[in-house]
């Protein structure tokens, strides 16, 4: 990647601020590729890994990966800057000579002191330092930062990215290369594999039921079990849709 083109992502759960970073990021910086926003932390570790960015502004408190988890996770030369709302913690948590952070609601003079440091990285193809120590200590003094799950998916449906509300999901289903959305609207698609889902939700609300499903158990509304003794849910859906219990998953349906 050219230092005169680097690349750039935002990660905001928060859509407002998110696109008000993403547009002031644009107007300090014409001469970077601002990819879309992630909307949380799983769609932020996808696209770091898929598009392998210059930089990231990451927003601490996101559901499913908040900021500390995701960085903890990248491993390609991403430059990290944190955006918090914790300014009483910031100058003794953070070490701007490991990571970089912002305060919201972000200045313009502030943010462009992050864009030279950046460009000085990036111009010098510096390659970020470990964070392990940095990310501890900046757990440690942001109490509750890791607390929330995943509340909506950006999922592709045809050629239409759509966010779908997690409540609104009947069951997440392995497919391929894909995890499929089955949503009370339809189908869509995600790029995160099952096992990485199931521990962004809330494990009250969805179980799973097969080496294959995460289902929502909010919408099942009966079970039954066929003359051969396997067990089948059915949901509260327009189709009285029905989905297989592994065994190994049939006790969470022994007081139905």
């Amino acid at each position: 990647m050219s230092p005169a083109a680097p690349k750039i992502l935002v990660a905001d759960d928060e859509p407002v601020l998110g696109d008000f970073l993403h547009g002031r990021l644009a107007a300090l910086w014409p001469e970077a590729a601002l990819l879309p926003v992630a909307r949380n932390g799983i769609e932020a570790l996808a696209a770091i890994r898929e598009d392998e960015p210059d930089a990231a502004f990451l927003d601490i408190r996101m559901p499913g990966l908040n900021g500390l988890e995701l960085a903890a996770r990248v491993d390609c030369p991403t430059h990290v800057v944190f955006v918090t709302a914790y300014d009483e913690y910031a100058v003794e948590a953070f070490d701007r000579n490991a990571v970089d952070y912002l305060v919201k609601p972000v200045a313009d003079e502030r943010l462009a002191r992050a864009i030279g440091r950046l460009k000085g990285k990036i111009a010098a193809r510096e390659t970020p330092p470990g964070l392990g120590e940095v990310l501890t200590r900046i757990a440690a003094a942001l109490p509750g930062a890791g607390a929330g799950y995943l509340r909506w998916v950006r999922a592709l449906k045809g050629e239409e990215v759509h966010q779908v509300a997690v409540d609104d999901v009947l069951y997440f289903q392995a497919q391929d290369k894909y995890t499929c959305v089955v949503a009370r609207d339809g189908e869509l698609l995600i790029r995160t594999a099952l096992a990485d889902l199931a521990k962004q939700l809330d494990p009250a609300v969805f179980v799973q039921v097969h080496r294959s499903t995460l289902l929502n158990m909010r919408v099942v509304a009966s079970s039954r079990r066929d003359l051969g003794g396997r067990l089948f849910v059915r949901l509260k859906d327009s189709r009285s849709t029905e989905l297989p219990v592994s065994r190994a998953y049939a006790h969470l349906f022994r007081q139905m």
